[in-house]
């Protein structure tokens, strides 16, 4: 079994930034990469960013250059790095253990289910 147990949401205005943080415990060799997904009301999840164990990253359009997924392997944390918010980050923000799979030049990310509980992410405008 893996747990994830994510943190450091909020309320920021437009424009400010937030780092949000997963701590992994558990079972974990058969994982080889994290992701963070978000739901905001009335909204399917989706994946905003995945990272795999060699540190391979990939985002969703609507964050790519605002968003950074990063992980601290000593800490067993994971962190998604936000600048610029906007009112349409807001959501319920997920961190989630995957499968990681290349091919060619593009990155593909499978969830596993382990999530953690989500954090809130609110932006003001």
């Amino acid at each position: 079994q893996v747990q994830l147990v994510e943190s450091g949401g909020g309320l920021v205005q437009a424009g400010g930034s937030l780092r949000i943080s997963c701590v992994v415990s558990g079972t974990t060799f058969s994982i080889n990469a994290f992701g963070w997904y978000r739901q905001a009301p009335g909204q399917h999840r989706e994946l905003v960013a995945f990272i795999s164990g060699g540190g391979r990253t990939n985002y969703a359009e609507s964050v790519k250059g605002r968003f950074t997924i990063s992980r601290d392997n000593a800490k067993n944390t994971i962190y998604l790095q936000m600048i610029i918010l906007k009112p349409e980050d807001k959501a319920v923000y997920y961190c989630n253990a995957g499968d990681f799979r290349q091919s060619g030049g593009s990155y593909y990310y499978t969830p596993l289910n382990y999530w953690g509980q989500g954090t809130q992410v609110t932006v003001s405008s």
